[in-house]
């Protein structure tokens, strides 16, 4: 009997578990994570999950592994993938043999340089443990600084505020969401959190993290400093390939895999955010992703995948972050666009369409109160997945329904 093993027990690990019966696997599935909880959504965790402390959102209930056949072992972190005995050897020297093995690894929060360890006022956010031990220390009259302007620094901004506590948010760069995301749409996120009174501090040096007196303290490289109840690092992610690279399979910004998911050995494949894969519609170009959707996606593909199906990786790239109460939702890649043409809608929503030098479609950015973009980026995603070049002048008019140029 085939034995498929899954190392990461994340939204990606458990979809693609469950994709492999919905396709007819009949053979042996072990799911590994390395925490002492089954699957869980991680977007919950800066949002929501974090403002009212609850249990994980589980990707699913016990009772469905046990019923699909799935065997889960949680806390039992994997230490060697041995591709000569067909085996990954876990920490407590177990050892589970594979016929065909998947790795969903996913990512980690990338440190800053020469920060404390362990430290109770210094923290990262990445698994429920985080979450909960930052919450303790979000209240009102408590300070919180946040370091990076990216998607994560942002929404534990919105949360912390919400729970009361006072924020400063630091970015080393000129603007807050510089990766990915227009400016127009970056300062509309930012008057938000500032007139919800989050101090933003853009272009500034940090020289160094400390933790003094029970409390944290962020050094500036002009010499001032900023004193906090909690530092909370949010520069960004690094994947997880430790595994895959010492088992020699080919790495470049992530587990290289081709259009199928499959890594340089045949029997091994990687999905979510570990690897960087081929995307079709920019040219062959090669990413990675870190995106809810895209450990879905993925891990559905890569289910066929293992059991010899010959799909590609083919879905337009999707992002979306709920802060207060506006919604930001990118779909596709805005590297390389040679034009933006932008659509005003109700209630101060917006989009920009991204277009290429030969006018086709690249991408869209937009956002609004509660799903005001929704619909139109959802069109916008499909109108990018067939490759079109829609009338600039039909874009950027609210009257022309972008349902009738996908139809065109």
């Amino acid at each position: 009997m085939t034995h498929i093993v899954i190392v990461g027990a994340g939204e990606c690990g458990a979809r693609a578990a469950f994709a492999l019966r919905e396709k007819g696997f009949d053979g042996e599935i072990t799911l590994i994570g390395a925490e002492p909880h089954l699957p869980y959504e991680r977007p919950p965790l800066s949002k929501e999950g974090l403002a009212g402390a609850v249990p994980p959102k589980y990707v699913a209930a016990a009772e469905r592994y046990e019923d699909a056949g799935i065997s889960v072992l949680t806390d039992a972190p994997v230490e060697k993938l041995d591709r000569e005995q067909r085996a990954v050897r876990l920490a407590d020297g177990r050892l589970i043999g594979y016929d065909r093995l998947l790795l969903a690894t996913g990512a980690r929060p990338r440190a800053f340089p020469g920060a404390p360890e362990n430290s109770a006022r210094i923290r990262m956010l990445r698994t429920q443990a985080d979450a909960l031990a930052i919450r303790t220390l979000l209240a009102p009259g408590r300070k919180l600084a946040l370091i990076g302007g990216g998607f994560i620094g942002l929404e534990l901004a919105a949360t912390a505020r919400k729970l009361g506590a006072d924020v400063i948010l630091v970015e080393g760069l000129p603007r807050v969401l510089s990766r990915g995301v227009p400016e127009e749409i970056a300062a509309v996120v930012a008057e938000r959190h500032r007139r919800e009174g989050v101090e933003i501090v853009c272009g500034a040096k940090i020289a160094a993290l400390e933790e003094e007196g029970g409390r944290a303290r962020v050094f500036f490289a002009d010499g001032g400093s900023v004193s906090a109840d909690l530092v909370i690092v949010g520069i960004g992610a690094v994947p997880n390939t430790e595994l895959a690279e010492a088992a020699g399979l080919a790495i470049e910004n992530g587990i290289a895999v081709d259009e199928r998911l499959c890594t340089s050995d045949r029997d091994i494949f990687a999905a979510g955010d570990c690897c960087s894969f081929p995307l079709s519609q920019y040219g062959g170009r090669r990413v990675r992703l870190e995106a809810w959707r895209n450990a879905q996606e993925q891990g559905t593909l890569v289910a066929s995948s293992l059991i010899g199906g010959a799909e590609s990786v083919s879905s337009v790239p999707w992002f979306w972050s709920d802060q207060y109460d506006l919604t930001l939702q990118i779909a596709g890649l805005a590297d390389g666009a040679a034009r933006i043409v932008r659509r005003d809608m109700e209630e101060g929503a917006f989009i920009l369409f991204h277009l290429d030098g030969e006018g086709r479609l690249i991408a869209a950015s937009g956002i609004g109160p509660g799903n005001a973009v929704a619909r139109d980026v959802r069109l916008a995603e499909m109108l990018i997945a067939a490759g079109s070049r829609p009338d600039p002048a039909a874009l950027a008019s609210r009257e022309t329904k972008l349902k009738k140029l996908l139809a065109a």
